[in-house]
């Protein structure tokens, strides 16, 4: 592809920049300056974001600049530019862009992003595209371009009837005037044809039919299989290993030993076995006798830090004040009644289905090539260039299509290995597999937390004071997993409340999963708070919106995030989704005879959520969930009916799985579970009927890969409370606590 003709216009929110394909045709792509410049740290707005080509043909093809792990954003990032440049659905081609900063701005699946970063960028691209066309088609048709309409990728004139399909103009258009991308007029939401309509995954049919699009799926010519053994005990360095012993396997090319670089997100010490396949590879790494220097390490365990946080939480806290209002002292000096609790959620792992792999091929000119699933594609192509002393455009990465990832595939510690090896091997192409032992006890974990939890209530049954020393570990980084925000519910909306931490050492190593943070914070201010509204003789959202009223909007954060722009706390919106699940739901009816209802709400990532789920019991057995009623506000458009619903249906029942089963347990500084039969997450026959309705407020959309799941943890341990009489205040459930009090 060449630029033979170029054309840039800049306005404060999108950079266009437009050009003509080789062969005829068009191109157009965008950014967004001030979140291409965070991107990469660049003075300069260069990062290109968004890529639209139309040939000579009439195929548009658009590429899906984000990695795709399920969420739907291969889908539903091209459909904002397809609305706006009236294009036929389904003719579209859309192709997976590699890593690449310079070209395509910040490339990233994590945090519910891509929506709010990309609503309006998305769409001016494609509105742009379609002016240029119009202008090429007017001076074609010696008409006006304000007097043509577009349908479907044909530019019609409504004087004569006559038609130019968008491949006929396509090259005159690459020579048209670049629009200011501020002046254009985006469609009104009444006239979406494309947003708002029910698409499936465009990668699902190729799914279905078993094609290779996975970073697993990855063949090249000549290509090996690695298999890499590291220390079960976290924080340790390999001492020795019988690399002779591997090699002594038949089918075995080599084995040989590498020295960790930087932290556990980037390379650590252990032993690459090399062989024609992956399951001899991986069964000769039991002959390596690996000797490892696991310093005191060996001495953490979960029981272990269980006992100090306890021990933690009966003192004062030993680390910052992180969010203060009134006095809380004073407060439950004066307080009518207190309650005094405390709660508990342990280490979780990932586990998505497609294990941690990489291909990777050094070639003989020293650079470097590379088919991941990863999440976080930049970092790690920097990353791994930093690791081997290479420039970062010596390193390509391929983006693949990725079987899940919930945020662990955001740390790219699998790609420097797969690299470190290849680098071993110049000429060969490397594939790194991780067995499901390996994903389980190498993963970057949920972290477990404690809370000593203190509420004070008036004479009027009025909550005025609230207290929380959360017990965490201590990290270091720009970014803290184990971190609670200062703002979390209910600050702010409490006269007297302080958050106060004490932090532990450890090895563990720690990352983000869906709703980081909110995933268990959720369930321990709602379950709390669950407890506070009964004390004050009324029910959960009843408490929660006695709370919220007569309170006004926040601000809106100056100057937007990475995300995109920000909006500030809405107690409206809020309201919105609790009246409505209350509404849509049978809360304050009579649940059928052996069933109760539970309640829980949450705000994260800009969405607002309400849930009421319906369980019942079976003594000795997990809990079952029949029904889930949700409530969610995310803006005034739903871009992608069929993919949203797929998003909350799914992060419900991660959120309802997490709660009834699955626990990461650190023994001797290592992790006890190894696969899916002690690690058994949620199949089929677990999934309840799950009834989703949305709140459409006037905000723009944000994003829902995440939001859906937090307030369905403490929705089902508040149901399970009524049936049982006892309060649910750790992680996973107690099954000893599923009979009547």
């Amino acid at each position: 592809m060449s630029e033979l003709a170029e054309k840039v216009n800049l306005s404060r929110r999108t950079l266009l920049k437009a050009g003509a394909l080789a062969g005829g045709g068009m191109f157009l792509s965008a950014t967004m300056p001030g979140i291409a410049r965070a991107a990469t740290g660049a003075a300069e707005p260069a990062p290109l974001n968004a890529f639209v080509s139309i040939a000579p043909d009439g195929q548009v093809t658009i590429v899906g600049k984000n990695p795709e792990i399920g969420q739907g954003i291969k889908t539903m990032l091209p459909m904002l530019i397809a609305e706006e440049l009236d294009a036929d659905w389904d003719k579209i081609k859309i192709v997976q862009g590699d890593s690449n900063a310079a070209k395509y701005g910040p490339q990233i699946a994590g945090g519910s992003f891509a929506t709010p970063m990309n609503w309006f960028p998305m769409r001016q691209t494609g509105a742009a595209a379609r002016a240029m066309l119009l202008e090429a088609a007017g001076k074609k048709l010696a008409v006006d371009p304000a007097t043509l309409t577009t349908s479907k990728g044909v530019i019609t004139d409504p004087a004569t009837g006559r038609k130019l399909g968008y491949g006929e103009v396509a090259s005159m258009a690459a020579e048209a005037t670049v629009p200011d991308p501020a002046k254009l007029k985006l469609k009104d939401r009444k006239d979406f044809v494309i947003i708002g309509r029910e698409i499936g995954g465009i990668d699902s049919p190729k799914i279905v039919h078993g094609e290779p699009i996975f970073g697993v799926d990855t063949q090249l010519p000549g290509m090996v299989y690695a298999a890499y053994e590291r220390a079960p005990v976290f924080g340790s360095k390999l001492k020795s290993a019988d690399t002779a012993a591997a090699k002594s396997v038949p089918g075995v090319i080599d084995a040989f030993t590498l020295e960790g670089k930087g932290g556990p997100d980037q390379l650590v010490d252990g032993v690459a076995v090399i062989a024609k396949n992956w399951w001899v590879a991986n069964q000769a790494r039991g002959k390596l006798a690996a000797q490892w220097d696991t310093g005191d390490w060996t001495s953490h365990s979960s029981a272990g830090y269980d006992a100090e946080a306890r021990k933690l939480m009966d003192g004062p806290p030993s680390s910052d004040v992180f969010s203060k209002t009134g006095d809380v002292d004073a407060a439950f000096a004066t307080a009518a009644k207190t309650l005094d609790e405390q709660y508990a959620y342990p280490f979780l792992a990932h586990v998505p289905m497609e294990p941690m792999n990489t291909t990777a091929l050094m070639h003989k000119d020293g650079t470097l090539e590379i088919w991941s699933p990863t999440q976080n594609p930049q970092a790690g192509q920097m990353g791994v260039a930093q690791m081997l002393g290479l420039k970062p455009d010596q390193v390509t990465l391929h983006i693949t299509r990725m079987g899940g990832g919930f945020g662990r595939r955001l740390t790219n510690d699998f790609m420097h290995q797969a690299a470190a090896i290849a680098a071993k091997m110049p000429g060969t192409p490397v594939q790194l597999i991780w067995s499901r032992e390996d994903d389980v006890r190498s993963d970057f974990y949920r972290p477990a937390g404690w809370h000593r939890l203190r509420a004070a209530l008036d004479a009027d049954n009025k909550l005025v004071g609230f207290d929380d020393h959360f017990v965490t570990f201590e990290l270091g980084g720009a970014y803290n997993p184990a971190a609670m925000a200062p703002d979390i519910f209910p600050a702010k909306f409490v006269p007297n409340l302080r958050y106060a931490q004490s932090k532990m050492k450890t090895a563990v190593p720690m990352g983000a999963l869906r709703a980081p943070a909110s995933n268990a914070i959720a369930f321990v201010t709602q379950g709390f708070l669950d407890e506070v509204a009964e004390a004050a003789g009324k029910d959960l959202p009843t408490l929660l919106l006695e709370l919220i009223s007569g309170r006004e909007k926040e601000p809106d954060p100056p100057g937007g995030g990475f995300g995109g722009p920000q909006r500030g706390f809405n107690p409206d919106r809020m309201r919105g989704v609790i009246e409505k699940a209350v509404a849509m739901s049978p809360w304050g009816k009579p649940a059928p005879d052996g069933h109760a209802y539970g309640f829980g709400y949450y705000f994260s990532h800009q969405g607002y959520f309400a849930e009421v789920v319906e369980a019942s019991i079976s003594a000795g057995k997990s809990p079952q969930v029949h029904n889930v009623w949700v409530a969610g506000d995310v803006g005034h458009t739903i871009i992608n009916p069929f993919g949203a619903l797929n998003q909350v249906k799914g992060a419900v029942i991660d959120g309802l799985g997490q709660a009834t089963a699955l626990a990461i347990k650190i023994e001797n500084g290592a992790v006890a579970q190894s696969n899916f039969h002690d690690y058994p997450i949620p199949r089929m026959p677990f999934a309840p009927e799950i009834h989703v309705e949305w709140v459409k407020s006037d905000n723009e959309p944000t994003g829902l890969g995440e939001p859906a799941l937090p307030p369905a943890i403490p929705a089902l341990t508040n149901a399970l409370y009524k049936l049982t009489g006892n309060r649910i205040r750790s992680l996973p459930i107690d099954r000893k606590l599923l009979t009547k009090a």
